[in-house]
């Protein structure tokens, strides 16, 4: 049967609006304060253009902790504070990076370091190998040593006619509430995301098998193109550390995190420059490029923390549960880190200092205590969410007390979109609490509830838990296809209104939350993360999910 959320027990809802009242006066501050007098684009201003990037374990992370721990502090916030957890491993950072085509006709190149690639002893300058182009006997008999090898083939772009921003039409969001996957937007980003899975794990083996060879050659650095990005958009994520020859087949090896580990300097270049390179070296011609890499490691710590204040309840019977909202702070480090997750953090650094200011206005105090997060360790499997859960929540084998005392967790983190409504990770029972939620923000784009899983957000960490956790719906706008993980991952290129309103939502959401007589409706606890497979939280009844 299919399922369809904006028709969703009408008699039903309309009985229920007597029991889930909503706060006029709240919500009418919140817009008014929220769309007029906005604070959310300078929040990002301060993260962004002062302390971007923000890799987990780098300095800039810790300057930006403390400011935001600072700035909670200033909001009337009580108890700021940063929460450790880990290991994580050593931080890093890039100093400098130069990669430039020399010779006869020299030109420079559009590049970035893979994050924890070591530094260059000063400038290099080497001969580039395409090992794309060669099968393995050929890689195995030649000396790389001192060589720059291009592990990836050719990547055939084609001119961008259809415009790469896009919000939401009615469509695509019927299609959210029906949870329909044949149609609309979701068709669209699946097939999208496929397309690049496919360009990645093309040849799998083969890469594998190439990667072990390139290890045992020793070569200077190694070079690829990613699987998407054009016009000089460049998506970078980490290094990888050479797996021991002697590890068991099937277990792990190091990280590039690892102290000790080996690790070869690792690049990725535009494709444009990529693609010209291997032209050039195709025609039998040689290329030779001068590399300048300079990073730092840092081992004094080898934990991570996450931000988190409170805004304490007021009811005495209320006050020791708790209400929640945050995003991750942490970013990769080409970009300044602005829609993944600046945008979220932002948000949600405005949405408390909304709560805040109406609590300081109308001299009260939210029911229930209020705690705003900001996770690091996102980026290398949601690292910092899963710590805090754990810590302060406890396991499937052994849940704390502070267990039952949580109503629910708010997320934002799909880029710099409106909210258009929320993902219900299968919970059919807060449908109609969420319906009610979100008719004051209907004129401003928020209408669709969809009980479809998304994947790839810290709102997992709690509902692998069978906590109530929850993403917001955002219009993708150009996350996937220019900013996500990308150097153009700047201020520019966040959207002023759209955060604007989402912030108004997730504090609405949130005092709601803490404002009603019950704690929000869980759904049965799911399985250990074991036994339902690589999705941590699993996935909603009918729902494809959505990885990142």
């Amino acid at each position: 049967m299919r399922r369809c959320l904006p028709v969703l027990g009408l008699a039903f809802v309309t009985a229920l609006r007597a029991q889930e009242p909503l706060d006029e006066a709240a919500n009418t501050f919140f817009l008014e304060q929220g769309l007029q007098h906005s604070q959310v684009m300078d929040h990002l201003s301060w993260m962004c253009d002062v302390y971007g990037p923000r890799l987990t374990g780098s300095p800039n992370l810790r300057r930006a902790q403390a400011w935001a721990t600072k700035t909670f502090s200033d909001f009337g916030l009580q108890h700021a504070r940063t929460e450790a957890w880990g290991p994580f491993g050593r931080g890093w950072r890039l100093d400098r990076v130069v990669v430039e085509v020399i010779g006869d006709n020299p030109w420079p190149v559009i590049a970035y370091p893979k994050a924890w690639s070591p530094s260059l002893p000063g400038r290099i300058e080497a001969e580039v190998v395409h090992a794309a182009a060669l099968d393995a006997d050929t890689l195995k008999a030649m000396d790389l040593s001192g060589k720059i090898v291009f592990t990836d083939p050719i990547r055939e772009i084609s001119e961008p006619f259809d415009a790469t921003a896009k919000r939401f039409d009615a469509e695509d969001l019927l299609t959210k509430a029906d949870q329909r996957t044949s149609a609309g937007q979701g068709r669209d980003r699946r097939a999208g995301a496929a397309a690049r899975e496919n360009d990645f794990r093309m040849g799998a083996p083969r890469r594998e098998a190439m990667q072990r060879i390139l290890a045992e050659k020793s070569p200077l650095a190694l070079v690829d193109r990613g699987s998407k990005g054009d016009y000089g958009t460049v998506f970078v994520q980490g290094a990888n550390a050479v797996r021991p020859a002697d590890l068991p087949q099937g277990e792990r090896g190091p990280s590039a995190r690892t102290a000790g580990a080996r690790v070869i300097p690792q690049f990725t270049i535009a494709v444009e420059h990529y693609n010209r390179i291997a032209r050039i070296l195709a025609k039998g011609l040689p290329v030779k490029l001068a590399l300048e890499l300079q990073t730092t490691y840092f081992d004094d710590d080898a934990n991570d923390y996450n931000v988190v204040a409170d805004l304490p309840g007021g009811d005495p019977a209320l006050r020791d549960q708790i209400v929640m909202l945050g995003g991750h702070f942490d970013s990769w480090h080409t970009g300044t880190g602005a829609t993944d997750n600046g945008a979220g953090s932002a948000v949600a650094m405005e949405a408390v200092r909304l709560i805040a200011a109406y609590c300081q206005k109308n001299g009260v105090a939210p029911r229930r205590t209020i705690r705003v997060a900001l996770w690091s360790g996102e980026e290398q499997g949601l690292l910092g969410s899963r710590a805090y859960v754990e810590q302060q929540f406890g396991k499937h084998s052994a849940l704390k007390p502070e267990h039952a005392l949580l109503s629910g967790y708010y997320n934002l983190d799909n880029g710099t979109g409106k909210v258009r409504g929320v993902y219900l990770q299968g919970n059919e029972a807060v449908a109609p609490i969420f319906r009610q939620w979100l008719r004051p923000f209907h004129e401003h784009g928020a209408t669709t509830l969809t009980l479809d899983n998304t994947g790839g957000t810290d709102h997992l960490a709690f509902d692998g838990l069978g906590l109530p956790g929850f993403q917001f719906i955002q219009d993708p706008v150009s996350y996937d296809p220019k900013t996500h993980h990308s150097n153009m991952d700047v201020w520019d290129h966040a959207v002023a209104a759209d955060l604007q309103q989402a912030a108004t939502v997730m504090a609405s959401f949130v005092w709601h939350t803490a404002q009603r007589d019950e704690l929000l409706p869980r759904k049965p606890m799911p399985a250990p993360r074991g036994e339902r497979g690589p999705a941590f939280g699993g996935q909603a009844p009918g729902g494809l999910g959505r990885g990142r």
